[in-house]
């Protein structure tokens, strides 16, 4: 049986790097759900409370890697708050439009379409719409990187 709560435990963690291409599964959530998934199925004695409250602040950070990098970038590149929201929206409709394509080109079509409506410039439209992108690429980054740092700080805090 334990086998089984191990390939449901890696599951999870691969689902919450599908959740970077698609957002509509949420990267965090899944990856605490292998921890879960560990803690009350296979060894509930393992993972300190060091490792809990460490787990909390690292994705309180992943929770915030996209925001941070696409209202960054947006806003660098003179973006207005309509198209930091839009381009959340749009980000999320785009997974399921193209996949997983859509989930750039949708966003930078929505910014380039609301920034030109609102500053009529098509050169600093298309500016913020890429900007949008490098956000979301950064945010992607990030966020990668923060949950291969919680998975390996698992497989340290399990293993040694």
């Amino acid at each position: 049986m334990e086998f089984l709560w191990w390939g449901l435990t890696i599951l999870l963690f691969v689902l919450s790097f599908v959740g970077i291409v698609y957002p509509i599964i949420p990267s965090v959530v899944a990856i605490w759900g292998g921890f879960v998934v560990y803690q009350f199925l296979i060894n509930s004695n393992e993972l300190s409370v060091w490792f809990w409250i460490s787990m909390t602040v690292l994705s309180a950070v992943l929770i915030a890697a996209d925001l941070i990098a696409n209202s960054y970038f947006v806003k660098k590149y003179g973006g207005s708050k309509t198209s930091e929201k839009i381009a959340a929206v749009a980000t999320i409709v785009g997974s399921f439009i193209l996949p997983p394509f859509g989930i750039i080109l949708v966003p930078f079509l929505a910014v380039l379409v609301t920034e030109y409506i609102i500053h009529k410039d098509t050169t600093k439209a298309i500016k913020i719409g890429f900007a949008t992108i490098v956000g979301f690429l950064g945010g992607s980054l990030a966020k990668i990187l923060i949950q291969l740092l919680m998975i390996i700080w698992f497989i340290v805090a399990v293993v040694f």
